[in-house]
C-alpha cells in the first residue's frame, strides 16, 4: 500500500510540475481529489486522537452552500467546493482554508434532471473535482469537465462532451470523478473513458464507448495501479471491470461484472494483485489474473460471496476489506477467503470512509461521523457525534488535522487534534 502512494506521489507531482513547473502542494497537508490521493480512502499515517469530544474535534468554520454531492478538497490553504445553484447553475467555489472567506467563485448553467431511483436524492451536481496544485478540474452534471485555475479561478479551457463527440447526455449526469496522472486526465464521460492533456484540453484517446444516456455513462471513477508489475488504469463501467492502458486506452484485460440497472457505482480496490467489487444486485468478487505477453490477461474469481456493495466504496487494511452495504450495515470481510469476520446492524444509507490503517473515520448519510477501530474479530465504536441534521452524501476530506465536511446545506471545516 505504501509504494503504490508514492508511485501515485510521484506521478501526481509529474502533473502539478507540468501544469505549473512548481512543486505540488505538501501532500500532508491536501486531499486533493476522490478518496485521497490513491483513491483507497487513506489519510496519513499518524496516530488520531481516539474521540470525536468538541475538544478533539473543533469547529473551525462553516459557510451555507445550495445543494451538492461533490466532495470537497484541500490544497495548501485552498478549500474547492462545488454547488448546484437555484436549480439552474453550477457553482465552484475556493475559499480561505483557515477561516472559510471567499476567494473566488466560477458559475456556469448546468442543470439536469435525473430520473426515478435517482430523483429521491436531487438533481445536483456529483463529480468530485481533482486538484493538481496548479489547476482545478471539474465536471459539470450536463457533461462537461472545466479546468480552472487554481489563482485566481480563471477557466483555462472546456469539453462539452456531447457537443464534442455527438454521445447521449447521460441521464444520472456526469457522475465519474476526475483522475489527474502525469499530466493527463482520466475521466468517464462522453459514453465512454478519455484521456486528455491537462494544459491544453486536447483529447489524446477514448475507448470503451458506451453510448451513454440511461444504460451508459460510468457511475464509478478510475483509478491508475499496478498489477503484475504492468501499470494500468483500473476502470469500472456499468458492466465490466477493465485493465486499460494508460498510454493509448487499449484493454489489457475485461471482466463482466453483473449488477441491477448497471449500477456497479463503488470505486474497485487493489489486494496482493487483485481487485476487488461488489455491486446492487450482484455479489461481492476478488478476481485474480495471469498475466500474458501476447494477449488478453486472463481472469478468474477467486472468490464470491452473496454481500452487496452499493454507493460506498470500501477500504483496506493489511488482508481485511470494511463495505458498507445496500442493506445499510458494515461488513468485515477477510481478503484471503471471501469469509465474513462480522456485519453491524443498519446505519444511514451511505458511508464516506477514510483510514490511517488503524482506525477507520466514517460519515454516515444522516449526519454523523463514526470513529471505527480496525479489528477483525468484532465491530469497535470507539466514538460517535452528530455534526449535522442535513443529509451528507458528499466524500469527506482529511488533511493533517483539517477535516472537511460537506453535507447538503453547506460545508463545515473543523480540527481534529490532541492538543
Amino acid at each position: 500500500m505504501l509504494n503504490r502512494r508514492l508511485f501515485l506521489t510521484q506521478a501526481i507531482a509529474g502533473a502539478g510540475c507540468a501544469a505549473s513547473g512548481s512543486v505540488l502542494a505538501d501532500q500532508s497537508s491536501s486531499w486533493l481529489g476522490w478518496r485521497g490521493l490513491g483513491r483507497d480512502g487513506y489519510a496519513g499515517q499518524g496516530d488520531w486522537p481516539g474521540s470525536l469530544s468538541a475538544e478533539k474535534l473543533q469547529l473551525l468554520w462553516e459557510r451555507p452552500l445550495d445543494s451538492g454531492y461533490s466532495g470537497p478538497l484541500l490544497s495548501g490553504q485552498q478549500v474547492f467546493v462545488t454547488e448546484t445553484k437555484e436549480k439552474s447553475d453550477e457553482v465552484v467555489w475556493a475559499l480561505d482554508a483557515q477561516t472559510g472567506q471567499v476567494q473566488w467563485q466560477k458559475r456556469w448553467s448546468g442543470a439536469l434532471s435525473v430520473p426515478f431511483f435517482a430523483k429521491s436524492n436531487g438533481d445536483w451536481i456529483r463529480s468530485t473535482p481533482f486538484c493538481d496544485g496548479s489547476r482545478l478540474y471539474v465536471g459539470g452534471m450536463r457533461d462537461v469537465l472545466v479546468s480552472l485555475d487554481c489563482q485566481p479561478g480563471q477557466e483555462a479551457w472546456r469539453i462539452d462532451f456531447p457537443a464534442m463527440f455527438g454521445s447521449e447526455l447521460p441521464s444520472f449526469g456526469f457522475v465519474c470523478s476526475p483522475l489527474v496522472d502525469s499530466g493527463t486526465i482520466y475521466v468517464q464521460a462522453g459514453g465512454g473513458l478519455a484521456a486528455i492533456d491537462s494544459q491544453s484540453g486536447q483529447i489524446r484517446w477514448r475507448g470503451l464507448d458506451d453510448g451513454g444516456g440511461m444504460w451508459g455513462s460510468a457511475f464509478s471513477s478510475p483509478i491508475m495501479v499496478s498489477l503484475h508489475g504492468r501499470r494500468q488504469l483500473l476502470v469500472q463501467t456499468r458492466t465490466h471491470l477493465v485493465g486499460v492502458d494508460p498510454e493509448n486506452g487499449s484493454k489489457i484485460w475485461e471482466q463482466k461484472v453483473e449488477a441491477f440497472r448497471g449500477m456497479n457505482i463503488l470505486t474497485p480496490a487493489v489486494w496482493n494483485d487483485c481487485v476487488f467489487t461488489s455491486s446492487y444486485g450482484g455479489k461481492s468478487l476478488l478476481f485474480e489474473f495471469e498475466p500474458s505477453e501476447s494477449g488478453p490477461w486472463i481472469v478468474k474469481t477467486r472468490w464470491q460471496n452473496k454481500t452487496q456493495g452499493y454507493m460506498s466504496s470500501p477500504i483496506i487494511i493489511g488482508d481485511t476489506l470494511y463495505l458498507h452495504l445496500r442493506n445499510r450495515r458494515l461488513v468485515c470481510l477477510n481478503l484471503q477467503t471471501g469469509q465474513e469476520n462480522w456485519t453491524t446492524k443498519p446505519f444511514g444509507e451511505y458511508w464516506s470512509m477514510v483510514t490511517n490503517g488503524q482506525q477507520i473515520l466514517a460519515l454516515d448519510e444522516r449526519g454523523e461521523l463514526l470513529l471505527v477501530q480496525h479489528n477483525p474479530k468484532e465491530f469497535q465504536l470507539l466514538d460517535q457525534r452528530e455534526i449535522s441534521q442535513q443529509s451528507s452524501w458528499a466524500h469527506l476530506a482529511l488533511a493533517g488535522d483539517m477535516l472537511l465536511i460537506r453535507h447538503l446545506a453547506g460545508i463545515q471545516a473543523y480540527r481534529w487534534s490532541a492538543s
